[in-house]
C-alpha cells in the first residue's frame, strides 16, 4: 500500500510517498481503508523534532506519522462486535502512540472508532477527530449551561469546535480571534467577540466560569484575572506553568490544569451525535490531495488556518 514515511526529522521534504505493508489486523482491531485524513499541529511538530518522533516512535523508522482518519471498515478481527466490513467510521486512533494514520490502510482498536452519521462526509469525518476529541474532553464535566466562559483563538481548530460544543451545553460563550474572523465565530454560536490585537481581554472581562487556553505565558496568567475563585482553567500546550501563574492560581483558589486528548470510541461518537444532530459542524479550510501532504503541512505551519486542514486519499 501506499504511505508517507518519515525516516529522519526536518522540513516537509522528510515525507516521502512510499509503498510499505499493509497492516495485521489484531484480534480486537479493526482494519480502515482511509479516505480522509485529519491534519494537526501535533503532526508538523512531530515530523520535524527528533525528539519528539523519537519518544512516540522509538528508534523505528522509517515512521508513519498522522493520527486522524475517516474511512471504511475492510476486515475485522476475530474478537470485534461493533464493526462490520463496509462500516464508515472516524476516530483519533493509537494517540499517543504511533498513530500510522498517513496510509492507504490503518489499523486501529474498535475500542476508538465511531461509525460516521448519515450524511457526514469522509472529509468532514476526518476533520472532526482530534481536535474535536481535544475540545471534547476539555469541556466535558467543567462547562455547564448558563456558565460564562472564554474560550480562546476560536477561529483555530480546537476552538471552532470548542465554540460550538460549549453553545450545545448551553453556556455563554466569549471568544477571542482576530477582527477578520469576526463573523466567523459568531456564525459558530459565539455570544461575544474579542479582537485579540485590538482589545485587551482581562481589562473588558470578569467573574468568568471557566477559560480554555491555547496559549499559556502571559494570556494564561491574565486568564486567571477574569475568572471567579474556585473556578477551573484547562490549558492546552504544556504542564509546565510558570512560578507567577501557579502562584496566582493558588491565591485566588483557581484549578489550572493541562490536559493530554486521548483516543476514545465512547468520546467519538458524543462527537457523531453532535454532528448528526447538526450542533457541531467541521469547517475546512483547505483540502489536499494525498501526494500533497508537504503542502497541508506548510499550510498549518503558516499560522493562518481557520478551522481544520485535511488531506484526502
Amino acid at each position: 500500500m501506499q504511505a508517507i514515511i518519515t525516516e529522519k526529522t526536518g522540513g516537509v521534504e522528510q515525507l516521502k510517498l512510499a509503498q510499505i505493508d499493509k497492516p495485521q489486523v489484531a484480534n480486537h482491531e479493526v482494519l480502515v481503508e482511509v479516505c480522509a485524513i485529519g491534519i494537526n499541529p501535533v503532526d508538523y511538530k512531530v515530523r520535524a523534532d527528533e525528539s519528539l518522533l523519537t519518544a512516540i516512535y522509538g528508534e523505528k523508522r522509517p515512521a508513519v506519522i498522522g493520527w486522524d482518519i475517516a474511512g471504511t471498515v475492510s476486515e475485522v478481527g476475530h474478537s470485534v462486535s461493533d464493526f462490520k466490513t463496509g462500516d464508515r467510521v472516524f476516530g483519533m486512533v493509537n494517540f499517543p502512540g504511533a498513530g500510522d494514520a498517513y496510509a492507504e490502510y490503518v489499523s486501529a482498536p474498535e475500542s476508538q472508532l465511531s461509525k460516521i452519521p448519515e450524511g457526514i462526509s469522509f472529509e468532514a469525518a476526518g476533520a472532526s477527530t482530534l481536535a474535536a476529541l481535544t475540545a471534547y474532553q476539555a469541556l466535558k464535566g467543567s462547562v455547564k449551561r448558563d456558565h460564562r466562559i472564554l474560550i480562546h483563538a476560536g477561529s483555530g481548530g480546537v476552538g471552532h469546535f470548542a465554540i460550538q460544543i460549549a453553545k450545545a451545553i448551553g453556556a455563554y460563550v466569549i471568544t477571542t480571534s482576530s477582527a477578520h474572523n469576526k463573523d466567523f465565530v459568531l456564525s459558530l454560536g459565539a455570544d461575544e467577540f474579542i479582537d485579540y490585537r485590538s482589545q485587551k481581554f482581562e481589562e473588558e472581562l470578569t467573574d468568568l466560569d471557566f477559560v480554555l487556553d491555547m496559549f499559556n505565558g502571559d494570556i494564561l496568567f491574565n486568564s486567571i484575572r477574569v475568572v471567579k475563585p474556585n473556578s477551573s482553567i484547562i490549558s492546552l500546550p504544556t504542564p509546565n506553568f510558570s512560578d507567577e501563574i501557579l502562584a496566582a492560581a493558588r491565591a485566588k483558589n483557581v484549578t489550572v490544569k493541562q490536559i493530554m486528548v486521548q483516543s476514545s470510541g465512547s468520546d467519538m461518537q458524543e462527537i457523531a451525535e453532535l454532528l448528526a444532530s447538526k450542533k457541531v459542524r467541521p469547517f475546512i479550510s483547505n483540502t489536499f490531495d494525498f501526494e500533497e501532504m508537504a503542502k497541508a503541512h506548510l499550510q498549518l505551519e503558516s499560522g493562518r488556518t481557520v478551522g481544520k486542514v485535511v488531506v484526502t486519499i
